[in-house]
């Protein structure tokens, strides 16, 4: 009996958590946009007129920066897909993960096809190394002004 009652704490739990993720202005997404501003960097956030909505867009240089939340993007998706499938619901996730992958290329593609530079920031990445970040936008920057 207690095992039943277990899981529902759980779901629950996992139900209130996921409920908690937002879609924009999360806290990878503000901790680099704050570098960037600091740097002295101008950017648009959320950029509805180009696909994807990039997390930040520098129109001055056509750089579109997503930042990537490890699960949801799909980070070592060898790994990440079989623990999945031993979970709760894995063809919800699994499948809603494939189409996020999908949709990420889908766009990155399109975004190219405009004259925009892409680049994607796993959220870790961000909250750990949050300057050498800043470092590989301000030198795809300083390479686009040399091939100019």
């Amino acid at each position: 009996m207690g095992d039943v009652m277990d899981e529902g704490v759980k779901r629950k739990q996992r139900h209130d958590n996921m409920s908690h993720i937002r879609g924009k202005d999360t806290s990878i997404e503000i901790k680099l946009r704050k570098a960037l501003w600091e740097k002295g960097y101008r950017y648009r956030k959320n950029y509805k007129k180009l696909p994807g909505s990039p997390d930040i867009a520098i129109t001055k240089y056509k750089l579109a920066i997503f930042c990537d939340s490890e699960f949801f993007h799909g980070k070592d998706w060898d790994i990440l897909k079989p623990r999945l499938s031993r979970g709760s619901n894995p063809d919800f996730w699994i499948k809603k993960i494939e189409r996020n992958k999908q949709r990420d290329d889908e766009n990155d593609k399109k975004l190219l096809f405009l004259g925009w530079t892409v680049i994607h920031f796993w959220g870790k990445d961000i909250l750990k190394r949050t300057d050498e970040c800043v470092r590989v936008i301000e030198e795809t920057i300083f390479d686009m002004k040399i091939s100019e």
